[in-house]
């Protein structure tokens, strides 16, 4: 039997756990002092808007507009401030646009929008640039410049969110964004009908689920995806497998997951989904990041801010509890 949903009590305790792992700089890792990466960063900020740490959100923010690169990127992996993976991720670089849409649609700060779109524009010009022949994104591009001619699933259908909350930017500022639209069109018909030219991944859910998160995949094409493979992800009661042929149920794939059935209005197996993941939730509010269900065990030992952040946005969408609950509902 699955556990019933936090309350918003439990919401706003994860919440202030979540603020609790920010560093002084504003930068959240992925754990209490462990590195940082802008997409789990970003997503941190998102749930901290929607549950009032709007404090820590706005920190997390002045964090991305500071440390973002002359480029318009962020480094790969990070802590503290010192690099350890330099090369850039384009999915990561994309996600600042999802963020600051989202905190418009909570807090409708209009100063906010206008002193983060440079930041957001120097990071969707780079990722557009990166658009390779065929409409995939490239996903990660080196120190020195070499560009991966590959192309993550998972990371394009992200990416297609972030170029729609860019153009919904664009568009409150009365800014032309017609070179992000062109690269959305393109790079949505990619992931809808050339699936075969993007990287092999299908073991892992996020290929799985991320076309219908990202919105590329919408009515009867998203429903058939998550139906027919269905069977090789979801374990009853306890949420979703990270990888199709391990026993490993993970927090925050099934909250992405959540989210992905709410987008398409499946909101009773999206909250279903909610409740099952919550056995990995701990005294103080945080998360575990998954648990090895054939063997009963917790696996990797950790507390993850990205578990513990997915849960709040499912959540919140689950319940309309903020002005964002339907960032992922765009398309």
């Amino acid at each position: 039997m699955s556990l019933g949903l936090p309350s918003f009590s439990d919401a706003r305790r994860t919440a202030a756990w979540l603020a609790s792992c920010q560093e002084r700089d504003g930068a959240i890792g992925w754990e209490r002092r462990r590195h940082v990466d802008a997409w789990n960063h970003v997503e941190a900020a998102m749930a901290l808007t929607a549950f009032d740490q709007a404090e820590a959100a706005d920190a997390a923010y002045d964090w991305l507009r500071v440390s973002q690169r002359p480029d318009g990127t962020w480094p790969m992996r990070s802590t503290r401030g010192v690099v350890q993976d330099g090369s850039a991720d384009t999915n990561q670089v994309a996600y600042v646009a999802v963020g600051v849409w989202h905190h418009w649609l909570v807090r409708g700060e209009r100063a906010f929008v206008e002193r983060m779109w440079p930041t957001v524009v120097r990071a969707l010009d780079w990722v557009a640039a990166r658009q390779l022949e065929w409409g995939g994104i490239a996903w990660n591009e080196a120190v020195d410049g070499k560009l991966w001619d590959t192309a993550l699933l998972a990371g394009s259908s992200s990416i297609v969110h972030s170029l729609d909350c860019g153009v919904l930017l664009g568009d409150l500022l009365g800014v032309d964004t017609s070179e992000w639209r062109g690269v959305r069109q393109r790079l949505s018909a990619a992931v809808r009908d050339d699936e075969a030219l993007f990287l092999d991944s299908q073991r892992y859910a996020m290929d799985w689920y991320y076309p219908v998160l990202g919105g590329a995949l919408r009515g009867d094409a998203a429903r058939d995806r998550l139906q027919k493979r269905w069977d090789d992800f979801v374990v009853p009661d306890l949420g979703i497998k990270c990888v199709a042929d391990h026993a490993w149920v993970t927090g925050a794939e099934t909250c992405e997951l959540a989210l992905a059935l709410d987008a398409i209005g499946h909101r009773d197996a999206a909250l279903e989904q909610v409740r099952a993941m919550q056995h990995l939730r701990d005294r103080d509010g945080a998360y575990w990041t998954g648990f090895v269900h054939t063997e009963g065990v917790r696996w990797p030992v950790e507390r993850s801010t990205w578990t513990a952040a997915a849960m709040l946005l499912a959540l919140d969408a689950v319940t309309d509890h903020s002005a964002g609950a339907g960032i992922f509902r765009l398309a």
